[in-house]
């Protein structure tokens, strides 16, 4: 299960009583590009997809999209969240999420 931590306001209400919910992490693919020439601190990941993902729950989550073949990528495919640990000496520092195909 993914964890989202609440946000201050509600996007749709723009009331201040939020709470943590537990989502699953897959979606749909809505939207996505693919990034040839990147900005300084993305040019060794370059090149790359990235895109914005339907969750199932509801919400729009915008991440890197990888171990998939470019020409494979179409709009509604199927995608799971995942996540990877950076090696002190890589940037980010922070665990880093990405989309990947279902399994």
């Amino acid at each position: 299960m993914l964890a989202c931590p609440p946000r201050r306001i509600c996007q749709g209400c723009l009331g201040a009583e939020t709470e943590w919910v537990e989502l699953n992490g897959t979606g749909a693919l809505l939207t996505y590009t693919i990034i040839h020439f990147p900005p300084t601190h993305f040019q060794s990941f370059a090149p790359y997809a990235v895109g914005i993902v339907k969750l199932d729950e509801g919400p729009n989550l915008p991440a890197m999209i990888k171990n998939v073949n470019f020409e494979k990528l179409k709009i509604g495919i199927p995608l799971q969240i995942d996540f990877e640990i950076s090696s002190p000496e890589d940037w980010p520092k922070w665990p880093r999420y990405y989309f990947k195909p279902e399994n």
